[in-house]
């Protein structure tokens, strides 16, 4: 049985090694627990149909992505993985603008022939949209989707993990280490202990640079720093209300019991800081407040940090690691993470176990990502 090596469990990582082992791979699975890693950091908005990005290699691999969510989570329930901090509840679009709220809808039906996973399409009045998210202000109409999602990065990282498991992956954690020689990996070291495989993959996500640096390549991957502040709302039955889009970056999911999320920053050239900082939350609470200013009375409970990997183009990369025959890498999600990733991950294990792929690799070209030779 061939052995497969999965080092990053973000994820991307935990949704590769879900797939090989699934298909009966031999896997493991080494992390070395990361404060800031942008999977637990974050509240996933799954609705890529509204975006206004106009990169088609982004918008195809994003409404894949969303697709694949139907079949993903059947697969963990299937495994006895009930808690996947995935729910179909619906986005609401939200602006003042009514040529703008026309246009959301044009998009929207349009964009609908290729991805009937968007659902129904509705123009929502002001009454209309507050009744849906009561602490909207009351300014506000909007484009209601159905097939729209939130998900909890945290909990689909843990079940992806967990199945994993329960089809014989093996979890390592520890700092890992690649041995090579003449174009092949031939083992990774970790906690001083060298284990062989036959493949190794790469989902360290904006650590992954310092991975690869000793075979001689630079990674351009960086860090995007993110705040995401998380509340509570007392009395309120949150549980079905919609994911709340905004005109700017902000954005508000809210999950049972009451808990509200409010983000997020996008901080470019911070590496690794770790801090809550007063600039960043007072950026979202700002945004948060005159988008919804019924969440003055809510509960601060704490502010998390992650670190998105941000590739050249904003786009994401994967594929064979230049000159290794068995060494493959993506990377590069971003702020789209929890929406490609599942899905991303899926193909890289196609990719590692040379099946067919359903995207086409030159669109997201690992090359362009990577000098090599470097001293």
């Amino acid at each position: 049985m061939e052995k497969y090596v999965v080092i990053g469990a973000g994820i991307l990582g935990a949704s590769t090694a879900f797939h090989l082992a699934k298909d009966g791979k031999s896997v493991t699975i080494i992390d070395r627990e990361e404060p800031g890693q942008a999977t637990n950091a974050a509240a996933g908005i799954i609705c890529p149909w509204l975006s206004q990005r106009r990169n088609k290699a982004w918008y195809f691999l994003a409404i894949n992505g969303a697709a694949y969510y139907h079949s993903l989570i059947q697969q963990l329930e299937n495994d006895g993985e009930q808690e996947t901090g995935y729910q179909q509840t619906g986005a609401i679009s939200v602006d003042i603008a009514s040529d703008k709220i026309r246009k959301i809808v044009e998009r929207a039906i349009q964009r609908r022939e290729m991805a009937p996973e968007i659902g129904d399409i509705r123009q929502l009045s002001e009454k209309e949209t507050k009744a849906l998210f009561p602490p909207l202000a009351t300014k506000y109409a909007s484009v209601h989707v159905s097939g729209a999602a939130r998900v909890d990065g945290r909990l689909l990282r843990l079940a992806l993990l967990a199945a994993a498991k329960k089809h014989g992956a093996k979890w390592i954690a520890g700092n890992a280490a690649l041995d090579f020689s003449d174009g092949q990996v031939t083992a990774v070291t970790i906690n001083g202990t060298r284990l062989e495989a036959d493949k190794f993959i790469i989902t360290a996500g904006a650590w992954a640079p310092e991975l690869v640096k000793p075979l001689g390549m630079e990674l351009k991957i960086t860090p995007q720093k993110a705040q995401i502040i998380h509340l509570q709302l007392e009395n309120e039955d949150t549980g079905e209300w919609p994911v709340v889009m905004p005109p700017n970056a902000a954005y508000i999911v809210t999950f049972a019991d009451g808990k509200v999320v409010m983000g997020a920053t996008h901080e470019n050239d911070m590496g690794f800081d770790l801090r809550p900082t007063l600039g960043g939350m007072q950026e979202i609470i700002d945004k948060g407040l005159e988008l919804a200013p019924g969440l003055a009375d809510a509960t601060f409970l704490e502010t998390k940090v992650g670190f998105r990997p941000v590739a050249p183009n904003f786009l994401p990369i994967i594929g064979a690691v230049p000159g290794f025959e068995n060494l493959y890498l993506a990377n590069g999600l971003g702020s789209s993470g929890l929406t490609v990733g599942p899905y991303l991950g899926y193909q890289l294990a196609k990719l590692a176990t040379g099946k067919e792929l359903d995207i086409d690799l030159a669109l997201y070209n690992l090359s362009e990502a990577i000098t090599k030779d470097i001293s």
